[in-house]
């Protein structure tokens, strides 16, 4: 069972420090202006905010969780133990000076994303509409677009068997040196990518047993050898 916690409003909960608010005054319209909380744009404002946040958590001894900036999730073996561990973290948040809107928590639930991933009996996988939004791409039509599809699909590389090679051809296209020519290997490619994400398996940990099998994948193409260690699990042939 899983839940999630997204703080409302997290950057603009921190208030900076009065000698500090100069450094991020502006000008608009002729009138001057500063940030009296901590900005969104500023580079280091996800670090501030992940730092107090965590730091809230671990003063209030929070149940076990995962944290990423304002993102939280939760973990148990029912619905009844991440409820009251959700419950916990959301008192703590609040009584650190942190708002919660009842919309932005979700669960408990045996199925639930975070971070844009999927999640499912301990496991990760992409999700259904992630999958739609990839297969309904279109061919590239240049550099920009073929290094967009790359990004996206990129992101999701450790479900995708011998990635690199299979990405080689479209790749290519984008390099400096290169003219933009989408032939019939980077098209091949393109909808080998679609096929592998359509049948990505979930990932797990790493489990040990009698009835488990660890297979090594090995394979050899132009730019050099792959490998990639996958395992099955019981009656998985």
């Amino acid at each position: 069972w899983y839940a999630t916690i997204d703080i409302a409003n997290a950057f603009f909960s921190i208030p900076l420090a009065a000698e500090c608010r100069p450094q991020f005054a502006f000008t608009w319209r002729g009138i001057q202006y500063t940030w009296n909380r901590l900005p969104q744009g500023w580079k280091h404002s996800p670090t501030i905010c992940h730092g107090l946040i965590q730091t809230a958590l671990e003063q209030g001894e929070a149940p076990e969780h995962l944290q990423y900036i304002d993102d939280i999730i939760v973990w148990g073996n029912t619905a009844e133990e991440v409820f009251e561990k959700g419950k916990k973290i959301v008192q703590i948040l609040l009584k650190a000076g942190f708002a919660i809107k009842q919309s932005k928590v979700k669960g408990p639930a045996q199925e639930i994303q975070f971070l844009g991933i999927k999640w499912q009996d301990g496991r990760r996988q992409i999700p259904m509409d992630v999958i739609n939004k990839i297969t309904a791409m279109s061919p590239p039509t240049s550099k920009k677009e073929t290094q967009a599809f790359l990004g996206v699909v990129g992101f999701w590389r450790m479900h995708i068997p011998n990635y690199s090679q299979i990405v080689s051809p479209p790749y290519q296209v984008t390099r400096k040196k290169n003219d933009f020519k989408w032939g019939p290997e980077q098209q091949q490619a393109f909808e080998q990518i679609k096929r592998e994400i359509v049948h990505a398996v979930a990932l797990g940990p790493l489990w040990a047993g009698q009835d488990l099998k660890n297979v090594l994948y090995t394979a050899a193409g132009e730019n050099g050898p792959t490998w990639s260690l996958w395992q099955k699990a019981p009656g998985d042939t």
